[in-house]
């Protein structure tokens, strides 16, 4: 059995058997010779199980850091994003949908970084209102200026931000990645479900291990 194959028969969901499946025929696309990484909302507001917004997720947690420091070691972009409203016209309509989307004020404990996982002086970080990293920033124009060309994703939440920012990037036309293992979510049926669509029409999803190894052989 293939790897595209074997991972969607391992994420599909006992709801997902109910249904007949497309027979879309789907490529696996890669990386290109130029990726960077980009860290979707990794900062406390998402991560701490005591937040209205976060869960527990400490193997998640791990994995990206160890992602991120192996694209730092590689002198590879990172870029990380963080979901802030300074204004209370900002994104207004989405906070009125999820109200606990107004903890993230800016410099407040939901927005900071943990230690080992914070955007260093060189990395870039991107301040971003609504679900995609793409939308109303500059990611886009970044990423060409240091002449991109593929772009793993990790972070939370594989239903909300992560799957919006995934398919922008297709969108942009980059070459995208899903870091299966770095991506996360608080109701499970959810982050496999689209983890499965993602990777049938818009992102490889692969563990970070096969990522590190494909970027080792570049």
């Amino acid at each position: 059995m293939s790897r595209r194959n074997a991972f969607r028969t391992s994420c599909i969901s006992d709801f997902f058997k109910t249904i007949r499946l497309s027979s879309l025929e789907s490529n696996s696309t890669g990386l290109g010779s130029s990726p960077a990484l980009v860290v979707v909302d990794m900062c406390r507001g998402f991560i701490d199980p005591s937040s209205p917004l976060g869960f527990q997720c400490d193997e998640l947690i791990q994995a990206n850091i160890k992602l991120v420091d192996k694209f730092k070691q590689m002198n590879l972009p990172v870029i990380f994003t963080t979901t802030i409203y300074r204004d209370i016209s900002e994104a207004s309509v989405f906070r009125a949908k999820i109200p606990a989307l107004n903890i993230l004020k800016p410099g407040s404990e939901h927005t900071s970084f943990l230690a080992e996982l914070s955007p260093g002086s060189e990395d870039i970080l991107i301040e971003k209102k609504f679900a995609s990293s793409f939308f109303e920033t500059t990611l886009a124009l970044d990423l060409r200026q240091m002449n991109v060309d593929s772009v793993v994703i990790s972070g939370v939440t594989t239903s909300g931000c992560v799957r919006a920012t995934a398919l922008d990037s297709l969108q942009n036309n980059f070459l995208t990645v899903v870091a299966e293992d770095c991506v996360g979510d608080r109701d499970l049926n959810a982050h496999r479900a689209n983890l499965f669509d993602l990777q049938s029409k818009y992102a490889d999803v692969v563990h970070s291990e096969r990522i590190i190894k494909s970027l080792l052989q570049k």
